[in-house]
């Protein structure tokens, strides 16, 4: 006989519901109370499982976390080098926020939320080990923690546009030539891989890896709750 255990799915059930109200209406749209009547359950039973919509936010930041990895990985087999995809990845995301405002308000709200910026940084850090480590062979732990903080900064102001902001191009450039100064790489790879993401159909980059990152939410989500229902005890 199979057992489902009901809190694990519960908790599911809710995460599959708050990633899709939060990549399709937008995080600040959508409220606990609208969530809850389209799962059939109280405000007070979603809390008792998330105490906050933050918390619900982090689940989808930590799918959004390991979703760039897999990227990058695909990206290595298309003969990206992972520079190139650090890069390119702030491109796309930048792009992807100029032209569609519900991944504008959820990549904003991720990195103005406290808990969200911690898995944020912690993975800019882990990768940066790996992707940097040759420019920085001397740091030490504390070092690529401190250099995580002030890099999430950086692609925070990115993404943030105002009336004063310059253009995506200029914008992301001097962003992405601050980062990489950061981490010690030498002026003509800068310069290179900058250039290189430069020239690349962005804009149609930005949607399509929004696209895609809705597609592998919506199979991740769906893939617990199968495996959930075809656990026994």
């Amino acid at each position: 006989m199979i057992r489902v255990d009901r809190k694990e799915l519960t908790r599911s059930e809710i995460v599959r519901v708050a990633a899709n109200c939060f990549l399709n209406d937008g995080f600040t749209k959508t409220t606990v109370a609208s969530m809850a009547k389209a799962l059939n359950m109280s405000t007070g039973n979603m809390t008792f499982y998330f105490p906050t919509k933050e918390h619900m936010l982090a689940e989808l930041v930590n799918m959004l976390c390991k979703y760039q990895s897999d990227l990058m990985v695909e990206e290595a087999k298309d003969g990206y080098s992972s520079i190139t995809a650090i890069c390119l990845e702030l491109l796309t995301i930048a792009s992807a926020c100029e032209q569609d405002e519900v991944a504008k308000d959820f990549f904003l709200s991720a990195y103005r939320s406290e808990l969200c910026m911690d898995l944020i940084r912690k993975n800019d850090k882990e990768r940066a080990k790996e992707v940097f480590w040759e420019y920085c062979s001397d740091w030490t732990e504390e070092h690529f923690t401190q250099t995580a903080g002030l890099v999430s900064g950086i692609e925070y102001a990115t993404l943030f546009i105002t009336t004063e902001s310059a253009g995506l191009e200029l914008r992301v450039a001097g962003a992405l030539r601050t980062i990489l100064s950061i981490y010690n790489v030498p002026k003509e790879i800068r310069d290179e891989k900058i250039k290189k993401v430069l020239s690349m159909d962005y804009q149609k980059l930005g949607l399509d890896t929004l696209k895609k990152f809705r597609e592998y939410v919506d199979q991740t989500t769906e893939q617990v709750l199968i495996d959930l229902l075809k656990r026994k005890k």
